[in-house]
């Protein structure tokens, strides 16, 4: 069985882990790893477009992130400003409709005015959403929800607040959850991504370095989300009967 013989996920989220330790065994600098990496999302979303996913979510840069030393910081600034830039004429070309998840106001005014008019010029397309999780934290988008919610209900009764109230008051509020996670890298761990939309997420790790997280890879990937029976608190048995 090849991806050509079955439906793909709606939605796939990845940790993109490995950029340093790729360009580590090439004995080159961190920076090279994460231009690299950046190349890579490139072909990424071409290949995801290719397949028919409809929503790829990525996470690029964490409120934790900040901690690295600050060239390697400075780096992926650099880095996250000339995508912003040069990667928009083609995606508002190709039905790419590109968002940025995550707290902006923590970027340079020149980051956040290309994010600005990055967002803005592909807003009307819908072949492919591409979020990109930057300066994201999933514990810091449950506490913004919840607020929002708090100043658009001031005086509400909280046996009003229930699930919806925060999934409707979420950055990707309007989108499915997503339905398969990928880590490369060799970790195990979500890293405080997208805590309440992976509730019931296929998370799937691999040691596949990111920049070597090709088009074969991405198929591995779906291949085994296509293994598992996905039952939602139900048991198999009705899972069976309602398919």
């Amino acid at each position: 069985m090849t991806t050509k013989d079955i439906a793909p996920p709606q939605h796939i989220a990845f940790i993109m882990d490995g950029n340093g330790r790729w360009a580590k065994d090439r004995l080159l600098p961190r920076v090279a790893g994460h231009a690299k990496g950046a190349a890579q999302v490139r072909q990424l979303t071409k290949n995801c477009a290719r397949r028919g996913i409809g929503y790829v979510t990525l996470y690029a840069f964490s409120t934790e992130n900040w901690a690295r030393p600050s060239d390697e910081v400075s780096a992926l600034m650099s880095l996250f400003l000339k995508y912003l830039s040069s990667e928009v004429d083609e995606m508002r070309d190709n039905g790419v409709r590109l968002r940025v998840l995550g707290d902006t106001s923590g970027f340079s005014q020149a980051i956040q005015d290309a994010i600005a008019r990055a967002e803005s010029s592909t807003a009307h397309n819908d072949r492919l959403h591409l979020n990109v999780a930057a300066n994201y934290g999933g514990r810091a988008e449950l506490v913004h929800a919840v607020r929002k919610w708090m100043v658009a209900n001031p005086n509400a009764d909280p046996a009003l607040f229930d699930e919806a109230s925060i999934s409707n008051h979420l950055q990707t509020g309007n989108m499915p959850a997503p339905d398969l996670l990928v880590r490369t890298g060799g970790e195990c761990r979500i890293s405080n991504f997208l805590l309440w939309q992976t509730a019931y997420t296929e998370l799937y790790f691999t040691d596949t370095l990111w920049p070597a997280f090709d088009a074969s890879a991405l198929d591995q990937a779906i291949l085994w989300y296509h293994t598992r029976e996905r039952r939602f608190g139900k048991t198999s048995e009705q899972v069976q009967v309602s398919t």
